[in-house]
């Protein structure tokens, strides 16, 4: 993290200077702003922290419940979850705390005595060299903590407003500006019943599953239950099942478990497998207890003892899959014509079971992803247009995982096949060999990797994707090792990928770009520097860094001792901030240990050493191109199709 451009100054470099351009935080909620989030939940928060780097951007952020969450429903952080977080500077505050999820194991009931269970597999929770950070578990309200102090150390120092409920939302096509008017009542003891209006250029519903704004747009969720109540709890146990510290699916003639091993040492939460529901039924008409819960544990768990010290949280749901058509305010058939301003976001537009882990982490990433092209067209950057690809994206990605979910939780829930029968559905279960199985073909789908996104405006269409094989177009941009050539820092290239709204450009250099000054990396600088048309010249607003729009990094293949900074182009160590000083942390070679030759990152990503490429990574870190590094009318002409000419 870089500090001091501007001048000297003492403390916390991560708390931020309070920006002139911020709006205040005050007891009632602004009467004016440019978005407005309803809901602090993880979707919620994530676009209030991306946004709260923006305090040009008036925003608020409003929540039913009176205060910050306690206790949390969701635990499962994915490697690609972990990435985010990296972009926004806590992931090393999440590992520390964490539970790493290492292993899983599979239990199934002993053939010799099938009212007992016994382990029959185990497999190694993520695949090596997925991702630099692992699958781990911590408590949901941890994550909104770090959030929270995030947005309050931000330029725009913002802070929630709490104890509102959303009442109505209206859109007037009309209004020349601000054509969102919400209105919202106040629920704390202390101002019962007020209510309180706040008009806005967007709003975004991040309220749940029965949210108040997809109801306010039309939207409703469409899908199907699976007829199954499951309790969850997190327990202290007491117990002699010797795989208590590893996430485990166990499946018994008693029913199925699944177990989360939590942050602390002892914490455990397990996902228990109750009663079917009749087809009209719903799970709150069970009345089912923690007691219960315990005692259904219990008995799945045969031979191997439970005793439950403490619950910590418990809850009780039923499995549904549902999904929304569409996750903006425009109707189907009219995007040419009409501009979306009301969006919805994690829970208040897909529902599934949480077994898979995907519930808070896709939500997430359906706000990384809007929240750039927000920031983008408030900032001047984009056209309003822009925000269509918000639906286009994160829709199609959502029925994914809603496919793949009703086939995991189906799984889950089937009673293990006798071997006697032969096993399967057919013979009136699951082979527990299958269910392992599957669990392992889609390890990359619950790592959070599992999103790819169609060739559009903002990602293209792979022709060049030979020159660079493992920077698959549409997918996250998957990071490696690399050395800084001005202090010998062994540094992740992916690390640079912050969540400040720019776009990422790495140059990975041919075999004698060091010292060619006519083509590669030098002829690239030359053109982003120097012609009318680079995107450089074009998009970034007078005044600015030269990388306040475009962070442009390279990566040579010779060692940095091999590599003199004062020959680079002047775009690659450019003057920045008020004092005009050298970015040195743009250069890199590839070679971690000069004279020691090992697979770095030309080799783990398959990139062209001939010829090099270009990968242009997106605002949310995932890859929009693969280029020549001589492609330069083909790159100019892909940010002309969705940018605004800055002022």
């Amino acid at each position: 993290m870089q500090f001091h451009l501007d001048g000297f100054r003492a403390g916390d470099p991560h708390i931020h200077p309070a920006s002139p351009l911020a709006l205040p935080h005050t007891e009632a909620v602004p009467a004016q702003v440019d978005v407005l989030i309803v809901g602090c939940g993880p979707a919620g928060l994530t676009l209030a922290t991306q946004l709260a780097a923006f305090p040009e951007i008036r925003t608020a952020i409003v929540e039913q419940k009176d205060g910050p969450l306690e206790k949390g429903q969701a635990d499962g952080i994915a490697c690609r979850t972990m990435e985010m977080f990296e972009a926004f500077n806590f992931s090393e505050r999440v590992l520390k705390e964490a539970c790493w999820i290492n292993e899983v194991t599979f239990w199934k009931p002993d053939p010799q005595r099938p009212d007992r269970i016994v382990r029959h597999g185990r497999v190694q929770d993520t695949e090596d060299g997925l991702s630099e950070f692992p699958h781990v578990v911590l408590n949901q309200a941890r994550v909104h903590d770090f959030y929270l102090e995030t947005m309050r150390h931000s330029p725009s120092r913002l802070e929630p407003h709490y104890g509102r409920k959303l009442l109505e939302v209206t859109v007037d096509d009309q209004a020349v500006d601000y054509p969102v008017t919400v209105t919202l009542e106040r629920v704390d003891a202390a101002h019962a019943g007020q209510r309180e209006t706040v008009r806005a250029r967007y709003v975004v519903g991040c309220d749940g599953a029965r949210s108040a704004t997809r109801a306010a747009i039309g939207r409703e969720l469409v899908g199907e239950a699976a007829h199954q109540a499951w309790g969850v709890m997190d327990v202290l146990p007491l117990t002699d099942f010797p795989d208590i510290r590893h996430k485990v699916a166990i499946q018994s003639n008693e029913g199925s478990l699944m177990i989360i091993p939590r942050e602390g040492g002892h914490l455990v939460r397990f996902y228990v497998e109750m009663d079917k529901l009749g087809e009209d039924e719903r799970v709150a008409q069970k009345q089912i207890t923690v007691e219960q819960l315990i005692g259904a544990a219990q008995r799945i768990f045969q031979p191997h003892t439970l005793e439950v010290k403490e619950v910590a949280w418990w809850s009780v749901y039923e499995i549904g899959h549902r999904i929304c058509d569409k996750y903006d305010d425009v109707p189907a058939g009219r995007e040419a014509v009409q501009l979306p301003r009301v969006f919805i976001a994690g829970d208040a537009c897909h529902t599934h079971s949480p077994k898979a882990g995907q519930g808070m982490n896709f939500s997430m990433q359906d706000t990384f992803n809007l929240g750039w092209k927000l920031a983008a067209v408030l900032r001047g950057l984009c056209p309003p247009s822009l925000l269509h690809s918000y639906n286009a994206e994160r829709q199609t990605v959502g029925q994914q995982l809603i496919d793949f979910d009703r086939e995991w939780a189906k799984m889950i829930s089937e009673k293990p096949a006798s071997e006697e029968a032969g096993g399967g559905p057919g013979q009136g279960g699951v082979d527990p060999k299958e269910f392992q199985s599957y669990f392992e073909r889609h390890l990359r789908f619950t790592a959070g990797m599992g999103t790819k996104y169609s060739a559009s405006l903002i990602c293209g269409d792979g022709a060049h994707q030979a020159l660079a094989t493992g920077f698959e177009v549409g997918t996250r941009f998957h990071s490696a090792e690399v050395l800084r050539i001005t202090d010998a820092k062994v540094v992740h290239l992916g690390h640079a990928g912050k969540a400040d709204g720019r776009w990422r450009l790495y140059a990975f250099a041919g075999q004698n770009d060091a010292v060619d000054d006519k083509n590669g990396v030098r002829a690239l600088c030359r053109f982003l520097e120097t012609s009318p048309d680079s995107p450089v010249r074009k998009f970034t607003p007078a005044g600015q860094d030269p990388d306040a729009v475009f962070d442009l990094r390279a990566i040579f293949q010779p060692s940095h001792r091999d590599l003199a900074i004062e020959t680079m182009p002047a775009l690659l160590w450019p003057r920045k901030g008020h004092h005009g000083l050298r970015d040195y942390e743009k250069l890199f070679s590839a070679q971690i240990k000069p004279g020691r030759p090992a697979p770095d990152i030309f080799d783990l990503r398959g990139v062209d050493r001939a010829q090099g490429a270009l990968v242009v990574v997106r605002p949310d870190q995932y890859i929009a191109l693969v280029l020549p590094l001589a492609a330069h009318a083909q790159l100019a002409s892909f940010f002309a199709g969705f940018m605004r000419p800055a002022a």
